[in-house]
């Protein structure tokens, strides 16, 4: 590969500085789950948005978090089609391998691709329409969302459409058998939240209420 660099100059700086320092300090730590393989009690479902940092938020540390990221923070229903599905194969292996108590699913404010769900459900984004949009064909995932807020107030869409994208994946995520199956058997928790960047607030869905509450 012919078109791979070296890393840039301020990463290579920032791995020293913690090596130095964070791994020096705690290498029998890092030793140890080298040793023992991960033992992850939750997955967290997440968007890519580099906003959003799933360890700080809840002071996790290695080995602690499952965490699988992905546009939107979106789970597509269960299709065991022979194709490739990275966020359906993370799913398996959390549960049926590493044997997690909890999924999380983890949605946030100003949701980039919240936003271009939105505009592409309301013609206002066609070239998301594109069969070539990788984008596009993702968001698609989000269409039942946005026909529950399309007749909200406009401002008020988006915002919605970014909890509907929690409420869509756990939906969706218990079309996986073998997830349903530990759910109901009370092996397993899903949960939902909605994370406000700008506040630093953290929403929990509370399905008796049907709606997001602070925590």
């Amino acid at each position: 590969m012919k078109q791979a660099k070296p890393l840039p100059s301020y990463l290579v700086q920032r791995y020293h500085g913690w090596r130095a320092t964070t791994y020096a300090t705690n290498e029998s730590w890092y030793r140890r789950l080298a040793d023992e393989g991960q033992h992850p009690r939750a997955m967290v479902i997440s968007c890519c948005d580099s906003r959003v940092h799933v360890t700080s938020i809840f002071g996790a540390d290695q080995g602690e978090f499952f965490l699988h990221r992905n546009i939107a923070n979106l789970v597509p229903p269960y299709k065991p089609d022979g194709a490739q599905h990275g966020t359906s194969a993370a799913v398996e292996y959390a549960v049926t391998a590493l044997k997690v108590a909890h999924v999380i699913v983890l949605g946030h404010s100003s949701c980039g691709g919240v936003a271009g769900c939105h505009a592409m459900c309301s013609g206002a984004a066609p070239e998301l329409e594109e069969k070539s949009s990788f984008v596009g064909r993702w968001m698609d995932i989000l269409r039942p969302g946005y026909e529950r807020v399309k007749d909200l107030d406009t401002a008020a869409q988006v915002p919605a459409l970014e909890k509907q994208a929690v409420l869509v994946s756990l939906e969706n995520l218990m079309t996986f058998p073998f997830l349903k199956e530990d759910v109901e058997a009370g092996r397993l928790t899903l949960h939902g939240l909605w994370h406000d960047i700008g506040e630093g607030a953290v929403e929990q869905y509370v399905p008796e209420q049907n709606s997001f509450k602070r925590i």
